[in-house]
């Protein structure tokens, strides 16, 4: 069987420390005076959050700042926990904002709930010895089942307040508390803690930064848990992805709870004696407390699914007010439409009523029109004839006197030449009045079509 040394650093890197905390304190002073601006109780709270932690930072953080591998992967706890959380309540019904409102308390419930968690079951001697002790989390000291009973803690707080079922919110955050679980005990690796026993077999782990230069194989207990934690978000994942919205109500929480501290009571059998010896007690404390979060997840599988309650976040009142709104103003609309419509069919029966008038009116004017044309029709006939009339006489009278005439006197020509004279304008003229008549009727037709379409 494979065994290995582990000896890497449980420093990532280092920064100095003083722009840190400047960074740090704009970021809650910048928090605080938007919450107080905004009225956003959740951002003041964590305003008020980070300018303790600046200040904590500030009283009994070295310069440099030592970034652990520790930190790195709790940045990584709240940042996937916080996608795997959103995921979770989009797909159920609920706001993008939901997820982002639990960071607060998140926060609030994991690291106050993992550390007072430690104080209290495992190390509850040096706290009373040394009470600063407590605040200097970066020292290590963060127990798992604390941070369980915090997470509990403020989900019902945060489902309260929103008007939302425990068991809702709970089964939505199953998937963040196995990331949660997993990632912590990478990082216990890298701080080379949370050992396993000794083992007198050929596999383990030797860590020499825990145990010196002559350090035994231990049982690789975080990797153990590791393990324990990619089995269970396996396990949610298929039975998600198989019920999906159908499944019932509190299930996935309680399937957590089950096989989770399952595993940790199997796996405390092989990790190092926290607080009581093996003639203390046949049981870890970490085998103590697993118990009643076992017991809790089997009866929450029976119970979630003797009572099928369907599953699905609720709704926020004033989005359904807006939804309300929406389909108001849809119907206001439709009504509008309906309206409309009826204006257009009126418009169109105006229309209609307009067009037969004028249709009928157009057929008046044609007859009037026609009449008139007739009667300047005859009234020019008539001219036309008075002139025709006029026109001969002075042929005549000229046929008359070349017939007398025999000869060619000055009086003739003279008279032949008025008569010349006298009929070229003549002919103009009444080649003129043809031509105005013809233009007046074809102006008249066209008037006349153009009314009636």
């Amino acid at each position: 069987m494979p065994n290995f040394t582990w000896t890497q650093e449980p420093v990532a890197f280092g920064l100095p420390r003083n722009p840190v905390l400047i960074v740090l304190g704009l970021v809650a002073a910048f928090m605080l005076f938007s919450g107080l601006r905004t009225k956003q109780k959740d951002m003041t709270t964590f305003g008020l959050v980070m300018a303790g932690l600046t200040f904590v930072a500030y009283k009994f953080l070295p310069d440099p700042l030592e970034i652990r591998w520790y930190s790195l992967l709790f940045v990584g706890v709240f940042l996937g926990g916080y996608s795997l959380f959103n995921w979770q309540i989009r797909r159920g019904g609920g706001g993008d904002e939901v997820a982002g409102d639990f960071i607060v308390y998140g926060v609030l419930g994991v690291l106050l709930g993992a550390r007072l968690g430690h104080v209290l079951f495992y190390d509850l001697d040096h706290a009373l010895e040394d009470p600063a002790w407590i605040f200097k989390i970066w020292t290590g000291g963060l127990a798992s089942h604390g941070a369980v009973i915090g997470l509990v803690l403020v989900m019902v707080l945060f489902t309260r307040r929103n008007g939302v079922p425990f068991l809702e919110g709970a089964d939505r955050f199953a998937f963040s508390a196995t990331l949660g679980a997993t990632l912590v005990r990478v990082g216990n690796f890298f701080n080379s803690e949370i050992l396993g026993r000794p083992t007198n077999s050929d596999w383990g782990v030797r860590f020499p930064l825990a145990d010196g230069a002559n350090a035994p194989l231990r049982y690789p207990t975080q990797l153990y848990e590791v393990a324990l934690g990619l089995f269970v978000m396996l396990v949610l994942y298929l039975v998600d992805r198989r019920l999906k919205e159908n499944r019932p109500r509190g299930l996935l929480i309680s399937i957590f709870f089950m096989l989770y501290f399952a595993g940790r009571f199997v796996v405390e059998f092989y990790k190092e004696y926290q607080v009581f010896s093996p003639a203390e007690s046949p049981l870890t404390m970490g085998q103590f407390l697993s118990i009643p979060g076992f017991l809790l997840g089997v009866y929450g599988v029976q119970w979630s699914l003797r009572t099928k309650l369907p599953a699905g976040w609720p709704r926020d009142e004033a989005e359904d007010d807006e939804d309300d709104e929406d389909l108001d103003d849809e119907d206001f609309d439709d009504e509008d439409f309906d309206d409309e419509d009826d204006d257009d069919d009126d418009d169109d029966d105006r229309r209609s009523r307009r067009l037969a008038k004028t249709k009928k009116k157009s057929r008046v004017l044609d007859e009037d029109v026609e009449d008139e044309f007739d009667s300047r029709k005859r009234t020019k006939g008539n001219e036309d004839d008075e002139d025709d009339e006029d026109e001969p006489r002075p042929a005549i009278n000229e046929r008359s006197a070349s017939q007398r005439a025999s000869g060619s006197s000055p009086s003739k020509k003279r008279a032949e030449a008025g008569a010349s004279s006298k009929s070229a304008p003549a002919a103009k003229k009444k080649k003129k009045k043809a031509s105005a008549k013809k233009a007046k009727k074809d102006t008249a037709a066209k008037d006349t079509r153009a009314e009636g379409s």
